[in-house]
């Protein structure tokens, strides 16, 4: 700033006042101060200027387990719109489902001073949070409630969806429906095979732990759980998938093997509606989900005492979309 008064032939304080908008200087000296800055490509430092106020870094950080997946970037499009106005910006970084990577991007945004963090859990347990965030540094998590730790969560009704999805399964005549699914350590996978399991059971139907796939977490391992299910010599009429990785492979399967069976599954995708077997797909709004962590956020960040509010839970919800799925089993080829 130094430099671009000497330039401007004017004193620090103007240019200071120039760059914040001040309307109380003179057009010439306005002008001269503008010149200047772009002759030497000067930039305010944003972070220092903050910090010299007492103010925060205006950054909050995002932690997800998988940036191939497109929830995540509804998600993060979905917190960007929520804090723009507020000037935050949004750091993300990826865990790729990794407990000890996700305690390490924790620690790094902590030492990068973010205002705040979202986290997507990839651990079972994040009693971890305890040490290593600063003391009044908000947490928001996603999709998965904290374990061990206290902190605002926002979850998708992962149990309803999944009950609604599979009611209808049975509704339309099919009693032989395929799981497949997260390992069950995952809360959504856990939760959306207790919804699976309570409609079966609502109907009059044991749940059959041999139709049930529960450790998938990408396309080749969601195909080829699909694929052992349709070699069964009973193989189901349906299937529930609980996101869109398995219905995606369950529907690769039926391909290869020339089959036929109704799929129902977590997650909206890309052309679903034009799959050449019936699709129910159960949705909701990622960019809502960011929305409200984001909410959440900002509500602890302008708290004066942000750890003497109790932990809140928000739930998005569901809704369940047929794509030509209503009929009757079909036969297996």
């Amino acid at each position: 700033m130094k430099q671009v008064a000497t330039l401007a032939d004017v004193s620090a304080m103007t240019v200071s006042r120039v760059l914040r908008g001040d309307t109380g200087v003179s057009e010439d000296k306005r002008a001269r101060v503008e010149a200047a800055v772009r002759e030497l490509g000067y930039r305010p430092n944003a972070l220092a200027r903050n910090f010299r106020h007492g103010r925060r870094t205006g950054t909050i950080g995002l932690i997800v387990t998988n940036l191939a997946n497109p929830f995540y970037a509804h998600l993060a499009l979905g917190i960007e719109a929520a804090v723009a106005g507020d000037g935050l910006r949004v750091m993300i970084t990826n865990t790729d489902g990794d407990a000890a990577r996700e305690r390490e991007a924790v620690r790094d945004l902590s030492a990068r001073r973010v205002d705040g963090i979202i986290l997507v859990p990839a651990g079972v347990d994040q009693s971890y949070l305890a040490e290593e965030l600063p003391s009044g540094l908000p947490v928001v998590t996603v999709a998965r409630p904290p374990t061990g730790f206290e902190a605002d969560c926002v979850l998708v009704d992962d149990f309803g969806g999944a009950y609604a999805a599979t009611s209808r399964l049975l509704a339309a005549g099919h009693r032989r429906i395929g799981f497949l699914g997260n390992p069950p350590s995952v809360y959504t996978g856990s939760e959306r095979y207790r919804g699976y399991c309570a409609a079966l059971l609502e109907a009059g139907v044991d749940p059959d732990t041999a139709l049930a796939k529960r450790d998938q977490d990408d396309l080749a391992s969601a195909e080829q759980a699909a694929t052992e299910l349709l070699a069964l010599p009973a193989p189901p009429t349906a299937m529930f998938c609980t996101n869109n990785r398995n219905t995606i492979g369950a529907y690769r399967a039926l391909r290869v093997r020339g089959m036929r069976a109704t799929l129902a599954g977590f997650d909206n995708f890309d052309l679903a509606d034009l799959l050449s077997v019936p699709v129910l797909v159960v949705d909701y709004d990622p960019n809502e989900i960011g929305r409200r962590a984001a909410h959440l956020l900002a509500e602890r960040l302008a708290s004066d005492a942000p750890a003497t509010l109790p932990p809140r839970r928000v739930v998005i919800p569901t809704t369940v979309t047929a794509h030509d799925a209503e009929q009757a089993p079909a036969p297996g080829r």
